[in-house]
């Protein structure tokens, strides 16, 4: 009979959370089981459910356990069934981010070198602005340093994701590079109102987020052990300043990617890069206030009341 305890083991039930009927049966489980070894009895009976690819959950339209979660502590032990969730083909988070980053980079010299082959042959003997030249080496710049950051710096908490955000990020990245681009390298061009003076504040703007941003990753990569899942309360450096918006937001990685768009839009003038920083402002908001709400929720009272999720005193 399903569920029925023999010692410490029993017989658990996997159903599908979505539609009807059974998974699965995994006879003489243990109580003390993780979700994380359920996941490898699973893809031991059925292979094309490999362990990336499963999630678990209590209730068909609950949410997803942790894979560390012990089943009697889910009292799984005790109704006998759980529910599953097939997560579709998985791809690795390093994979992703490589290539949705590697597009902009290419994209953005295509309109920038061979102007050319975008404008026409007559582009490529047109004058091109300081502001143009300033804006394609803070946005190679830019990828670059997130490529390399991926390779070397970030550790992911989930080793994949879901294949279709492969596209679905590549679709957004490499789509707003050609729209800035199209328009900061265009042989029309009008450049900034204030002259260089308006570009040199905005190149120092983009400058000091985008050390601001790297000096966050690198706090972040030390607080987490290699091959770790652990979560710690993050807390400014001592020896770097960058690190002090720790005392007032959640997410200050965030808060410096914003302030590096907002300075090359200053520095380009483009209504394009404008919307670019807009969007991610507004997609990196809501990630900062899923991580701040996590934050609160894993570590209580012990977690820094005087703290934003993304925006000091606001957001």
């Amino acid at each position: 009979m399903s569920g029925k305890n023999q010692g410490n083991t029993f017989r658990l039930e996997v159903l599908k959370a979505r539609g009807n009927g059974a998974l699965t049966t995994i006879d003489n489980i243990s109580a003390d089981a993780t979700i994380g070894e359920l996941k490898k009895r699973v893809a031991q009976q059925k292979p094309e459910l490999y362990f990336d690819r499963q999630s678990y959950r209590t209730e068909p339209t609950g949410k997803s356990v942790k894979d560390t979660q012990k089943l009697s502590e889910l009292n799984i032990d005790k109704v006998g069934k759980i529910y599953f969730k097939d997560l579709g083909t998985q791809i690795g988070w390093s994979t992703v981010f490589v290539a949705e980053y590697a597009g902009p980079l290419f994209i953005y010299l295509l309109f920038y070198i061979r102007p050319s082959l975008v404008y026409g042959s007559s582009a490529g003997s047109k004058p091109v602005h300081l502001a143009a030249h300033l804006g394609a080496a803070c946005w190679i710049a830019h990828y670059a340093k997130r490529i390399l950051e991926t390779i070397f710096v970030h550790r992911f908490s989930h080793s994949t994701m879901p294949v279709f955000n492969l596209f679905k990020n590549c679709s957004y990245y490499w789509g707003f590079t050609a729209l800035v681009s199209f328009f900061v390298n265009h042989p029309k061009y009008t450049p900034p109102s204030f002259g260089n003076a308006q570009i040199y504040l905005g190149l120092g703007i983009f400058i000091l987020n985008e050390i601001g941003n790297l000096s966050i990753h690198l706090l972040l990569r030390d607080l987490r052990p290699a091959g770790s899942t652990e979560r710690r309360i993050p807390y400014p450096n001592k020896t770097n300043p960058f690190t002090n918006l720790f005392h007032l937001v959640s997410c200050p990685n965030y808060t410096y990617e914003i302030g590096s768009w907002l300075g090359f839009s200053l520095m380009t003038q483009t209504l394009t890069a404008l919307l670019f920083a807009f969007a991610g402002a507004v997609q990196m908001t809501i990630w900062a206030k899923q991580k701040h709400r996590a934050y609160k929720k894993d570590f209580a009272d012990k977690y820094p009341k005087q703290r934003k999720s993304i925006i000091p005193f606001l957001i």
